[in-house]
């Protein structure tokens, strides 16, 4: 549910845009194993009733950086061995990960966002599996919802797919973003995107036009440097008919790496 919280004097709804981390959870089959979190120490381990009356428990926590809620650094994709901006993958990679262009080097986003809800503009509660979501499904969800997508936004779009967050399979076969939608997105000088599937593009369809599969992450991220944050959780932002807010995401400062765990948030101010 949607926390009411103040905001430099304004008060607005909080939304937590961010799915629960389990071992079971989905995880897209490049980023296995995953996720772990092991209790390391116990409060039975420390508790020394001489030495007074605290106690602390404290954990291991093993993950991809691709795992969860998280967003793609710049360097996580290159096309023909070049990253966004011209620079050659092998001139700034090493053991231990990228000199520039790593998720280090990213900036907290925070921005204005569009919401869209396209499988309730076409009339239904979720998009089918492997189902590609055109331009024309854009273009109808921004005229149902009367919104437009003006350069700076960041855009999330909902397919419906989150219910399926304790169904792996069913998760992993969900919908996406077409390779043209990518491209049409692209060219409106957008920050960032954002869905609440596995990896924004639909898993294991090789796009006709580029060549190869998750087309989206070659034209956003290898091309233009436009983020993406993947495996959101949507559906109460779009239960309150919540068509804009202001997004915000903070990535850690991995030193070098392609990816961040992330819990972004929404606010909504209220009138």
């Amino acid at each position: 549910m949607a926390e009411v919280v103040d905001v430099l004097g304004l008060r607005a709804q909080l939304f937590d845009l961010e799915q629960p981390r389990t071992a079971t959870m989905p995880i897209h089959p490049s980023h296995r194993p995953g996720y772990h979190y092991a209790l390391y120490r116990r409060h039975e381990d420390t508790y020394a009733p001489e030495r007074g009356p605290r106690s602390s428990a404290s954990g291991l926590v093993v993950c991809m950086e691709h795992s969860g809620t998280h967003i793609d650094a710049p360097c996580h994709q290159a096309e023909h061995l070049m990253l966004t901006g011209g620079v050659r993958a092998q001139d700034v990679e090493g053991p231990s990960g990228f000199r520039t262009l790593s998720i280090d080097q990213v900036a907290p986003l925070v921005g204005p966002a569009v919401v869209l809800d396209v499988p309730r503009a076409k009339g239904v509660d979720e998009l089918p599996d492997r189902y590609a979501i055109t331009v024309e499904d854009l273009e109808a969800c921004c005229a149902t919802q009367g919104v437009t997508i003006e350069p700076g936004d960041i855009v999330l779009v909902r397919t419906g797919n989150a219910r399926y967050w304790h169904d792996t399979e069913r998760y992993l076969a969900g919908p996406g973003i077409a390779g043209k939608t990518s491209h049409w997105l692209a060219e409106r000088g957008i920050r960032a995107v954002g869905a609440d599937n596995m990896a924004w593009d639909v898993i294991g369809v090789v796009d006709p036009d580029i060549g190869s599969d998750l087309p989206g992450h070659l034209i956003l991220l290898a091309r233009r440097g436009i983020l993406i944050i993947e495996n959101l959780y949507l559906e109460e932002l779009v239960a309150a008919g919540v068509h804009r807010c202001t997004f915000v995401c903070t990535p850690l400062k991995f030193v070098g790496a392609t990816g961040s765990p992330v819990r972004p948030i929404a606010l909504v101010p209220l009138t």
